[in-house]
Order: C-alpha cells, then structure tokens, then sequence
C-alpha cells in the first residue's frame, strides 16, 4: 500500500512538471487573420450584404469608381469584396488585392517603428526633439506675416517641441500643401516639400530645413495637423541608424508578412496600383493625368514618413490585427502590451479632436465619439488624402478598412455609413 501512495505520489509530480502541463503564461489567443463565415464571428451574413448594395449605389450614382471593403472580427476575415473599376479610362475591374496610395495612414506605421525604438531605450516621449536634431533648437513661433512679400516676424517660442508633441501634432509644425495659407506660402518658400514622394529630396535633408523655420503656434497649445510624423519618420533613421524604408522592411513588413507595402513600388508590382481620380462641378467621379500622384512608381530617394507609403487591404489589416493582439502576430512580437496601451491612450489632455482625443498616433474614439456611429469607445483610427479610412476596434475585436482613389471625395459619407454597416451587421 505505501509502495503505491509513493508510486501515484511520485508519478504525479513528474507530470505535473512536465512543460505541456504547466499553466501558460500567455495572454488570450492571438489571432491571425483568416477567411471564415460571417457567422462564425458572430456577424450576419444578410446584413453584411447591405454594404454591398451601399457602395455600388455611390458607384452607380457617379460618387466614386471603385471602393475596397475589408471586415474582420476576432481574427476571422468576414467581408474583403471590390466593387467598381481601378482605372475608369480602361474599365479595368479592381481587386481586393489592387494597391493603393495610403497617403497619411503612413502616420501610424511610422509611428509603431518609433515607439518600437522607445522600448529599446532610444528616447523618452518628452525628449527635446533638438536633443537629436539640432536644426530644432530655440524654436520660434509666427507673429506677423506679409502675404505680398512673404516676410514675416517670430516670437520665441515659450519651450521646445518634444517628441509626444510630433505624435500628437501639437508641436505647432504645419503642413506644406493643405497647412494655413501663411505656412503654406512659408514651406513653399524654404523648399519645404507637399509631395508624397520624389527622387529628388533625402527626408534629413528637409526636415533640418523645417527645423530652422516658425510654428504656427506654440507647442503643446494646439492640435494642427502637419509634418510631425515626418519629422519622427527621420527620428527612427537617426535612432536605428538605417532609412526609413529599410526600417520599415526589416523590422514591420517582413515580421508581419506585409508583402505589398512599399514607398516605391517594384516594377512587377506597378500593374496593380490603383488609379487617382478627382470630381467634375456636379461631385461627380473624373479621371485626371496621373503624374502628379504616381510617386508610388518612382524609384524614389524621399521617404516620407507622414504620407509616402502604398498597400492593399489585406497588408494594413495585418498591421491593425498586430495592434489588437496587443503587439504580437503570428508568433512576431514587435510590441509589449503596455506599449501598445499607451499609444492607445489619450495624449492630448484637455484639448479635443472633434468629440474625440489623439493617442500617439491615432485618434482615440471617446464616450462622446462612440454615440456618432456606434464605434467603440477606445477604438483607435485614421484615413488618407486619396480617400481611405481605418480603425480597430479592442472591445468588439473588429478591424475595418475602406479603400478608395479619389481627391476631393465629397460624398464622404460612404466612410461614416460603411463604418456604421459593420455595426449593424452584428448578431451576437
């Protein structure tokens, strides 16, 4: 009798050592995107139809040519359908995998590989930016400008711009293109570029420049939307010692099998980038001359981190699933879930985005955000000037993306209604 109390005694033991025994230590299931029946993500299927109708209504209405609509949910991939054409000259039908300028959504990639830099200890979120770019130093803001001349006066500055201040456009930097009239015509002025790409420019080259030039006001007073993250874009270069788009390659695309994400697109790849169009007097979709918008097509030197990349759907979902997996993706951790909380959080104090707060990166949907369309409070998002939008939802587990190619769109209410319709498409 004692011979076998020992013999259970000591067999339960080695198996309760064993490592496939032990508890594990890891957080809830990671998902990793795959194709599945809406139902089995708790969406339905009819329901998800209504977006179907609602986007070949804004076709067959003239409003756009074409539109990518992508749905995942817990990781399991519910909608991804193309509708209308990539080029309205040829009739050439686009497709779920065609490749599109993401413009500003640029933004969060880039700032991702900086904050992947601040957990190797690179830099602290409130760190003078002239502490590595000199150019930054004692800056100073707008008083008086001249519009015929183009000369203008300064004030000092009450402090320097930090680096949570280019995360949160705060900083006071504008934008050279679609910034004030005054910056504008300031940027113009010192060859400050509003390209999305060139092979003309190095990004230090310019962002030293912009260094050296006035905010629109002081920092951390306001949220104006500029050439922040560009500047951080040439901040990851300095800290990791290697351009951006290496960057970018090593340590995001090819971790994560982001395999269509480039800022100049490899010839091979050119047939699959997706035509710009613009609108007529009546709102109505127009082609226009591609020069001016295919930088994607160059074989470029100018790697803006604010606006210069290209993707499809499929490659930016990725990247959101990364995000809510709490910065882990098929077995690539390329961030701790404390990071990722933070870049999630508001980071702009009292100021507002709209009914919305900024994390780093992001804009942060609120309590007062989430009564607009039905987006979870705590959903973090964004778009791009050519007419996409995203978001990722933590608390419903869903990531959404709508493409389209087109400046103006002013019939922008597709986004708002297609973020809307995925709501509506839940039957749990």
């Amino acid at each position: 009798m004692k011979k076998s109390f020992l013999y259970f005694t000591i067999l339960f033991v080695l198996i309760a050592t064993l490592p496939c025994c032990k508890q594990s230590t890891r957080p809830e299931s990671s998902p990793v995107l795959k194709e599945a029946s809406p139902e089995s993500a708790g969406m339905s299927t009819e329901r998800l139809k209504r977006i179907d109708r609602m986007l070949q209504s804004a076709i067959d209405s003239g409003w756009i040519s074409g539109a990518v609509g992508f749905i995942a949910r817990d990781g399991k991939i519910v909608y991804n359908k193309a509708f209308g054409v990539s080029d309205i000259e040829t009739g050439k039908p686009l497709k779920t995998d065609d490749i599109f300028r993401i413009a500003s959504q640029t933004k969060a990639i880039t700032s991702i590989a900086a904050m992947m830099l601040f957990e190797e200890g690179k830099f602290l979120l409130n760190d003078r930016v002239s502490r590595y770019i000199p150019e930054f130093k004692n800056p100073q803001v707008l008083d008086k400008f001249n519009p015929k001349d183009t000369t203008f006066t300064t004030v000092p500055a009450k402090r320097e711009i930090t680096i949570r201040d280019l995360f949160t456009h705060t900083s006071g930097i504008d934008y050279a293109g679609i910034g004030s009239p005054d910056m504008m015509a300031i940027y113009a002025k010192y060859g400050i570029p509003e390209s999305f790409g060139t092979d003309k420019m190095v990004l230090g080259e310019k962002m030293k420049a912009l260094g050296k030039l006035p905010l629109a006001h002081q920092p951390g007073e306001r949220f104006t939307y500029g050439l922040n993250i560009d500047v951080l874009g040439y901040l990851v270069e300095i800290w990791s010692g290697e351009s951006l788009d290496q960057y970018f390659k090593k340590h995001i695309f090819e971790p994560l099998g982001m395999n269509d994400t480039y800022f100049y697109l490899p010839e091979e790849k050119h047939s699959r980038l997706v035509k710009v169009n613009a609108e007529d007097p009546n709102h109505h979709v127009k082609p226009i001359p591609q020069d001016e918008v295919n930088y994607p097509l160059l074989k470029g030197t100018y790697y803006s981190g604010g606006a210069g990349l290209s993707s499809t759907v499929k490659d930016y979902a990725i990247f959101l699933q990364m995000l809510l997996n709490k910065g882990e993706y098929n077995g690539k951790r390329l961030l701790s879930r404390r990071t990722v909380e933070l870049i999630t959080s508001n980071q702009i104090g009292d100021l507002n985005l709209g009914t919305d707060k900024f994390g780093l990166g992001f804009q942060i949907t609120t309590a007062r955000g989430q009564a607009v369309l039905g987006v979870s409070e705590g959903s973090f998002s964004w778009g791009g000037y050519f007419g996409t939008i995203f978001w990722a939802d933590p608390k419903e587990k869903i990531v959404g993306l709508l493409f389209c190619q087109q400046i103006p769109l002013s019939h922008g209410e597709i986004q708002n209604k297609f973020k809307a319709m995925v709501y509506q498409a839940m039957n749990d």
